[in-house]
């Protein structure tokens, strides 16, 4: 799935996960490359499902409050932090996570934890910046594997949101 492809499905989630509360709900579509999928929201859990056939094979999306979060080896969630959302999507190689937290720690110890498990994977740090009281922190590996985390304060704590993935396309 081409990278419009791939946000394409990812809107088409965020939206399709807006209308869960009005119950469940299934359907297709075409994207702007001319590529169908399908769709189907859980009217009890708010979990979005998307699949789309390209001309490089099926590729999936889930998201939602309770979908297992999936993330590459040497990652984990933030100790103590709450899972408020993800997202996963999967093309065979291609794939990855975006996982929204919330925490009682502040934006850079969170973006700090992220960084440094970053770069233990071998991704090369491109983006350390601090930014209204928040923190951003983005890169990526010599293999393609791509990273950032984007935390801001959000009350009391911190909301954060990690992307991790691999586009080889």
């Amino acid at each position: 799935m081409n990278t419009h492809s791939m946000r394409a499905a990812i809107v088409t989630a965020a939206l399709a996960g807006s209308l869960a509360a009005c119950g469940g709900q299934s359907g297709t579509f075409e994207t702007e490359d001319g590529e169908s999928g399908e769709y189907r929201i859980d009217g009890a859990t708010g979990e979005t499902s998307i699949s789309v056939e390209t001309e490089d094979g099926t590729a999936t999306v889930r998201g939602g409050a309770d979908v297992p979060v999936q993330l590459p080896d040497g990652f984990s969630i933030y100790p103590g932090a709450e899972v408020v959302t993800n997202i996963v999507f999967d093309q065979g190689a291609n794939g990855g996570s975006m996982v929204t937290l919330q925490s009682d720690d502040s934006p850079q110890e969170i973006a700090d934890f992220y960084r440094k498990q970053a770069e233990a994977a071998g991704i090369e740090i491109q983006i350390n910046a601090q930014i209204n009281g928040g923190a951003m922190v983005g890169g990526e590996s010599a293999d393609g594997m791509t990273f950032s985390v984007n935390a801001t304060p959000d009350g009391d704590g911190t909301t954060a949101q990690l992307a991790v993935g691999r586009d080889d396309s």
